[in-house]
């Protein structure tokens, strides 16, 4: 799965939703809709293929917001090699019971800093989340993410990860008076 298959399962998943589920709305298929705002940590290892074995951490911030079946993501992840990443893109979930599997397609800038060379600045972020979700909002999960630039650069490497993600509500509600 290390190339865009996850990115191409996101659409067809998140269009059949939006033509079964949102299309026949009064807001059509795009309409903006209110969800739960998260944010999330992940921990996780890159894993070897082309890059080296190296820690790396992962910030996201799910808006509170989506489009017909989609949700809106920034994220910002650092290798231990000095590489950054920040991008923004969309999610598309599926619940059952407590628990979830979520895609992902995220566009993003990339610095290698002197690690590992992705091939270019621009580098599309996609993936798995397979996990257990509260009533209230809080998550754990494990993540399979794959980087790349699709091949719009000479070189191509790829890189993966597997990480450990904590999702926890954005805006926790204060008590009533």
């Amino acid at each position: 799965m290390a190339d865009g298959t996850f990115a191409v399962l996101l659409m067809l998943l998140g269009w059949s939703d939006m033509s079964d589920n949102y299309c026949d709305t009064a807001g059509g298929c795009w309409a903006p809709s209110d969800r739960p705002a998260q944010l999330m940590l992940s921990q996780g290892e890159v894993i070897r293929r082309r890059a080296h074995v190296a820690n790396e951490s992962y910030v996201r911030y799910d808006l509170g917001t989506q489009v017909g079946p989609f949700g809106q993501a920034a994220g910002f992840s650092a290798g231990e090699e000095g590489e950054l990443w920040a991008g923004y893109g969309l999610t598309y979930t599926m619940r059952m019971g407590a628990f979830y599997a979520e895609l992902h397609l995220m566009p993003g800038l990339y610095l290698d800093n002197g690690g590992f060379d992705m091939g270019g600045l621009l580098e599309f972020r996609s993936g798995l989340e397979l996990g257990l979700e509260s009533a209230d909002g809080w998550r754990v999960g494990l993540a399979y993410d794959h980087r790349s630039n699709g091949g719009i650069f000479e070189a191509n490497p790829g890189k993966e990860t597997l990480q450990v993600r904590f999702g926890a509500p954005a805006a926790v509600p204060l008590p009533a008076d």
